[in-house]
Parts: structure tokens; C-alpha cells; sequence
């Protein structure tokens, strides 16, 4: 039987918080038939989800009253950015309150003597790389989601893309945070150095927690100059052993260069140039397809580096065809191979997505045996494989067409069972959220996991910021 008084309790507790957060933030409160249907669940495929309210903030001063107004009353916050995470990590939580930051947007400072850029987190990646380019840098994180994804969600995240090969994952472009903790503390770092050393690396805690830990309200992010030219070519390879030697020639020919190594299985190109707008730029068929990408340094002579670098392979019978991008037009194009995978469930209908890693080695032997476990447990399943292989990090779509109800469970237990037979991990880069929990085991030991939930339990006692989430 249910208690009566507890849930009378609750629904106090909610109404109260509800007004005091309207009379301490008003119009920035949205509670009942005023919250946006887009507030009520993220890109992950899980059901939506009503809040009590949704509290917009613009000002760092704003979201720590509204965590600590939620504190006081006891009840559950789930930060949201710009709602394009895969994993449920913002999806809010019935009985409690949403904390969008989409109205704290905004480029603060660029410091040309330290290379940084100071940004306030609700602001959308490509608003950030954009302010970059016009000071003549590059902000490399770079993702398919650039123009909607806010930047406070991809450190949250710890998002990695299509550059991770040279510039690393999104925690590596961080220098400084501010954040604001569970009981509305604000922590304020926003260190511009590269080397500091004094004590704990904080800002550490909170990038990747998926908003479990703190909210990140302003983060000081490292520039790179605007590379003076880039090169591309798509690459048609004959074996994944073949794959491992151009990945190996691109890293010691090509050198910092090599910004992106791109692998795509026939599976996924046949479905992937299907796709009205998406052309194959390769004749015949081959076993692998290759997007190769270096950032240069000299226009006159690192173009001519490339053609030659991508003319051995070929000689070396590495490269069986190869198509060099001759205009910024034919580079996109290139990428488009890439970035439809986003339009797949207008092809495909529903379907389970992977972001996995793996030992780089060991990744098409992963491939072929998740195939047959996929296949063994769902015949006439479809499964394409495509991913950022230089850095590990392996992608999977997978269906059963004509399903209903789609097997979910079966098609997600046959690939990370294989996962963790191959010793990799269940998340390369999209987090862990709702949809993975269950799964978290399967790559982290019992230590692990006791440690990581003996940092939640410090740093909010009483589980109220993203509870649910990662553990």
C-alpha cells in the first residue's frame, strides 16, 4: 500500500518549491501547461518526462539560488543544456525540477596571450567555434550536434567527436570551470594556466559526471590557431589489416597533422550513399572506407605533403582507390558520409545506438563477432559499423526491421556482452545516463564503482542533483 502522507508530503514540498522559486527567479519559472514540450526529454529514446517546473536562469547567481531553493525543499534538480544527449542523462525526473541553461548563453572574453576563451555554458558549440574562427582560432571540439548542443553539456559529457585523434576529448580543452554544487555553493576556477599544480585538479570532478556532481555554469576553454590548410581523401581498403597500416603510415608520415581517421564497414557505406545527397566518391566496392583529414600548417607545401603521403599508400597497395577533396565543397561531402548516420532513423525506423570503445586492433574482430552474437540471437537483424577508429571509439546501429515491439533488450545485451568479452567499454564518448546504467558493470570493477559513489555521496549527501544518473 502506498503512504498517504508521504506522498502528501511530496506534492507540499513540490507546490512550495514551485513558488518559491517563481518569487525568487520569476518569469524565469515555468511550471504546468507553460513548460516546452522540448524540456521534457533529450535525443535518447526514452519517454518523456513532466517536471514540475522549468527554471531558466541567465546568470550564474541565478542557478545557485534555484539549486539551493531545491535544496531547502528537498527535492531533485536534473541540469539541461542543449537536450541532445543519447543516454537520458536530462531527462528530467517526475516530482522534480528541470534547470535548463539555455538563456546562459554568451562568449565572455578571448585572450589572444593565453589562447583561451571564457563562455558561459548554455552556449551552443557552434557559437562557440564560430567566435573562435572570427579571432583567427579553432575551437576543435567539433560534433554532428555543433548546432544545438550547448557547451556546458558537451564538458559535462565529455564529449569527443571528430578531432579527438589531435586535440583529445573535451576534457583536455578545459583550463578552468565554475560550477555550482548540490546545496547552491558556487565554485569559482577559472584558471587561464596550463600548469597548475596546487592540489586536486578539481575541475576534473565534474567534467564527464553528466551533471551528478555539480552544474557547470562558465568554463575557460584552450584555442589552437586556424589550421592554413586542410586535406581529405576517402579511401577504399582492402582488409582491416590494410586499415592498421595506413593508420600507422598516416601517424608516422603525417605526424601532428593527422586530425581525423575515419572508418566506415561496407554495411555502413551501402546504406549511408544511399541516402539522397550523399554520393560515393570511390568506384568498385571495398572492405573498408577510409576518411583521412590533416590540418596544415603552410598552404604552399602541406596540400603537395598530403598527395604525395596519399600516392606511396596507393604504390604500397594500402589505399586500393582514393578520392582527394579539391574544394571546401568536396571536403563536406566527404564528412556528409559521416554526419547522415544522424538521418538513419528516417531509413531505418527505430533503432538501438552504439558508442563504444575497443583496443584499436581488436575492432573488426569485435565487428564480426558481434555480428554473428546480433545475428544469433535476432536473424534478419541489420547492424552497421562505422566509427572514429584511430581513437578506439566504435559506433553501431542496429535494428530488426518490421519488430514491433522492438527487441531492445536483445539487440543491446548481444553487443555489450561482446564488449565485455573484448575487454572494451560500454561508453567511448556519449556518457552513461539512464539508458547505459545497468550496463556500467560490464566496464567498471566493484572498486571503481565504490569510489565513484563515495564522491557522490560527498559531494551531495542527499542525492538531489541528477539522481538516477550514471550509478
Amino acid at each position: 500500500m502506498p503512504d498517504d502522507g508521504l506522498a502528501r508530503d511530496a506534492t507540499r514540498a513540490g507546490r512550495d518549491v514551485v513558488a518559491a522559486l517563481q518569487a525568487a527567479l520569476g518569469d524565469a519559472v515555468l511550471a504546468g501547461d507553460a513548460i516546452p514540450l522540448r524540456n521534457l526529454c533529450d535525443w535518447s529514446s526514452l519517454d518523456a518526462v513532466r517536471p514540475l517546473a522549468v527554471v531558466r536562469p541567465d546568470t550564474t547567481a541565478g542557478v545557485a539560488a534555484a539549486m539551493r531553493l531545491c535544496a531547502e525543499h528537498g527535492v531533485a534538480v536534473v541540469p539541461q543544456g542543449g537536450l541532445t544527449g543519447l543516454c537520458g542523462g536530462a531527462l528530467p525526473i517526475a516530482g522534480g525540477i528541470a534547470l535548463s541553461l539555455e538563456r546562459l548563453v554568451g562568449v565572455e572574453e578571448i585572450d589572444p596571450a593565453a589562447a583561451t576563451i571564457t563562455v558561459r555554458a548554455g552556449t551552443p558549440l557552434e557559437t562557440v567555434q564560430q567566435a573562435a574562427a572570427d579571432e583567427g582560432y579553432l575551437m576543435p571540439l567539433d560534433l554532428g550536434a555543433r548546432g544545438s548542443c550547448a557547451i556546458g553539456g558537451n564538458l559535462a559529457t565529455n564529449a569527443g567527436g571528430n578531432r579527438v585523434l589531435r586535440y583529445g576529448m573535451a576534457r583536455e580543452l578545459v583550463l578552468g570551470l565554475e560550477v555550482v554544487l548540490p546545496d547552491g555553493t558556487i565554485m569559482t576556477s577559472l584558471n587561464k594556466m596550463l600548469k597548475n599544480n596546487a592540489g586536486y585538479d578539481l575541475r576534473q570532478l565534474f567534467i564527464g559526471s553528466e551533471g551528478t556532481l555539480g552544474i557547470i555554469t562558465r568554463a575557460v576553454l584552450r584555442l589552437f590557431p586556424q589550421p592554413a590548410c586542410v586535406s581529405a581523401a576517402m579511401c577504399g581498403v582492402g582488409s582491416y589489416e590494410q586499415v592498421l597500416a595506413l593508420l600507422h603510415a598516416a601517424r608516422r608520415e603525417l605526424g601532428a597533422q593527422l586530425s581525423a581517421f575515419e572508418v566506415m564497414w561496407p554495411d555502413y557505406w551501402d546504406v549511408v550513399t544511399g541516402i539522397s545527397g550523399v554520393r560515393n566518391p570511390l568506384a568498385g566496392r571495398h572492405a573498408f572506407y577510409v576518411l583521412v583529414e590533416t590540418h596544415g600548417s603552410d598552404a604552399a607545401i602541406d596540400p603537395e605533403r598530403f598527395q604525395s603521403w596519399l600516392e606511396r599508400q596507393a604504390e604500397a597497395g594500402l589505399a586500393e582507390d582514393a578520392a582527394v577533396a579539391q574544394s571546401l565543397a568536396e571536403m563536406q561531402a566527404f564528412w556528409r558520409t559521416r554526419d547522415a548516420a544522424g538521418e538513419f532513423v528516417q531509413l531505418l525506423g527505430m533503432h538501438e545506438a552504439f558508442d563504444i570503445g575497443l583496443p584499436v586492433g581488436a575492432i573488426d574482430a569485435f565487428a564480426q563477432g558481434c555480428r554473428r552474437a546480433l545475428e544469433q540471437r535476432l536473424p534478419g537483424v541489420v547492424a552497421l559499423f562505422y566509427g572514429h577508429i584511430a581513437d578506439g571509439n566504435l559506433h553501431i546501429v542496429a535494428c530488426l526491421p518490421g519488430a514491433v515491439p522492438p527487441p531492445k533488450e536483445a539487440i543491446q545485451a548481444a553487443v555489450y556482452e561482446t564488449v565485455q568479452q573484448f575487454g572494451g567499454t560500454v561508453s567511448a564518448e556519449h556518457g552513461i545516463g539512464l539508458s547505459k546504467k545497468r550496463w556500467l558493470p560490464f566496464t567498471r570493477n566493484p572498486v571503481e564503482l565504490a569510489l565513484m559513489r563515495t564522491i557522490k555521496h560527498a559531494l551531495d549527501p542527499r542525492n538531489l542533483l541528477n539522481p538516477g544518473k550514471v550509478l
